[in-house]
């Protein structure tokens, strides 16, 4: 059986093999047992669940410091960075644990029996239940927040399914790891085995969506790892919905105003987004929109001179070292375009320089504006409102679109704000996308090829995709789900068309 190593970021050495690749018989098997502990974790009360996820949390804290020295060695990004990651991933857990105590991602609702312009109604009381199984594959570029003990875990844990996860071959020593910690607290906490599985390998990655007991796919990763997942679901007898996040461009148009008032301060600021974690972020601003003239000059100035004395993180593998390295070659050599600011790599192993490129809008193309993975950006100037809504109109479409502007604007915005609308999940305001908040409020999403999906997989209702809605109809007390109940008082209730608070 094949060994899954990882490579050091930082001198491009094989690391000690981690596990051995899991086949296709032990794939079935780690599914079964989480499938056998689904009637548990879903009948669990909610407040025990959340419980289960607060002993995760304090597993992962309490490992802290293994957990970092570890994760540095196998993706390069640095204590700071994984220390503020390894905090938000812990935060997520305890988020969630919230999230279920306040009860109202249930979506408690009762139409009481009565008479209605169509005649006598029955007892209808709805909510939303646990689908069951739920596979997760871990990201490359977050080995905590996006990976084994990440928001799809926390979401679907919370949601009272059971997780099957597939780990990064980049990072297999941090995987088992926290693994190995979490079962460890679910385990005092009186769960079952198999409550959390974990698999490695590409096989069992396929093997792992076309099992029949898993019920959903959570993943985050490249356009071409998605497809062919979605290929081997669909090989499937029973189709399942596949949670994909997968591409992202994030254009951020700077309006002349803003250029004007503070176009030092925007590029600098862009730069920062653009170089931190090395570009590694699905958030990371792709292309930026700047007008031409002496204001854009000076926003693209400041930008190429802060990216080109800028040093990085390295690559998380041999494979974005080579996508990166083709991509700024491309566009190097791409008519139309130039060379703004070129970084030296800071290191060996997988260290790269950073790359600055621009190109006037009336000689791009759709075509020409591509995802680059690593710490790179395309600048297109343009010069009337028309350019700009082309340019928008043809880059695919993004999880994030950024607008700056100046302290004179605002209701003139209102056309390009709702362009925008139907090009992203979440539209920003003198900002910059690469921060995603894990609050109620938050959507990390969009239209393809960002995902697939019209969920979110940060935030509150990432919870949703692991739930489905069940009606129950003149239904005795005793079997009907506690939250359903005349004598539920703890969750929010929407009752004959009126939303009850609990008491």
């Amino acid at each position: 059986m094949t060994m899954i190593t990882a490579t050091n970021p930082y001198t491009g050495a094989p690391l000690e093999p981690v596990v051995e690749e899991t086949s296709p018989e032990q794939v079935r098997e780690v599914v079964a047992r989480a499938a056998a502990t689904f009637p548990w974790l879903s009948g669990l009360p909610r407040r025990e669940r959340a419980a289960l996820l607060e002993a995760m949390a304090d597993a992962l804290e309490g490992g802290r410091e293994q957990i970092v020295a570890t994760a540095d060695s196998e993706t390069g990004l640095g204590e700071t960075r994984l220390n503020g990651e390894l905090t938000r991933t812990i935060y997520q857990l305890r988020f969630f644990g919230s999230v279920i105590t306040e009860g109202s991602y249930l979506e408690v609702t009762i139409d009481p029996p009565g008479d209605t312009p169509m005649g006598p109604r029955p007892d209808l009381r709805r909510m939303l239940v646990p689908i069951g199984v739920v596979a997760v594959f871990g990201a490359s570029n977050f080995p905590l927040a996006f990976s084994v003990p990440g928001g799809d875990t926390a979401s679907a844990l919370a949601a009272g399914c059971p997780v099957v996860v597939k780990s990064h071959p980049s990072h297999p020593a941090t995987s088992v790891l926290c693994h190995d910690l979490m079962v460890a607290a679910a385990r005092e906490k009186g769960a079952p085995e198999g409550v959390f599985g974990m698999v490695h390998g590409q096989q069992a990655g396929i093997a792992l969506v076309q099992a029949p007991e898993v019920t959903a796919v959570g993943f985050t990763g490249s356009t071409q790892g998605g497809r062919a997942l979605l290929e081997a679901i669909a090989e499937r007898d029973a189709p399942i919905p596949f949670y994909g996040e997968l591409s992202s461009i994030n254009p951020v148009v700077v309006t002349r105003s803003a250029a004007a008032e503070r176009g030092q301060e925007v590029g600098e600021g862009l730069a920062v987004a653009v170089t931190g974690s090395a570009g590694q972020l699905c958030t990371k601003p792709g292309l930026v929109l700047v007008p031409t003239g002496a204001e854009g000059d000076a926003v693209v100035e400041a930008m190429g001179r802060a990216m080109g004395s800028a040093t990085t993180v390295p690559l998380l593998n041999s494979r974005i070292l080579d996508s990166y390295r083709s991509f700024t070659e491309a566009y190097a050599s791409t008519p139309g375009v130039q060379q703004v600011a070129r970084g030296e790599a800071s290191g060996e192993g997988f260290s790269v320089g950073t790359a600055l490129f621009q190109a006037d809008a009336a000689d791009l193309s759709g075509d020409d504006i591509k995802e680059i993975f690593g710490p790179a950006s395309l600048v297109v100037r343009w010069s009337t409102t028309e350019e700009l809504e082309r340019v928008l109109a043809a880059v695919e479409d993004s999880l994030t679109a950024t607008v700056h502007t100046g302290s004179d604007e605002g209701g003139q915005l209102g056309e390009l704000t709702t362009t925008l609308q139907a090009h992203a999940g979440r539209i920003l305001f003198n900002a910059y996308p690469t921060g995603v908040a894990v609050s109620w409020a938050q959507h990390h999403g969009g239209p393809w090829p960002a995902t697939n999906s019209l969920h979110t997989s940060v935030g509150a209702t990432a919870i949703r995709r692991f739930l489905r809605p069940v009606v129950f109809q003149n239904a005795p007390q005793e079997v009907l789900p506690p939250e359903l109940r005349d004598d539920a008082t703890d969750v929010p209730r929407r009752v004959d068309g009126r939303l009850v608070l609990p008491s």
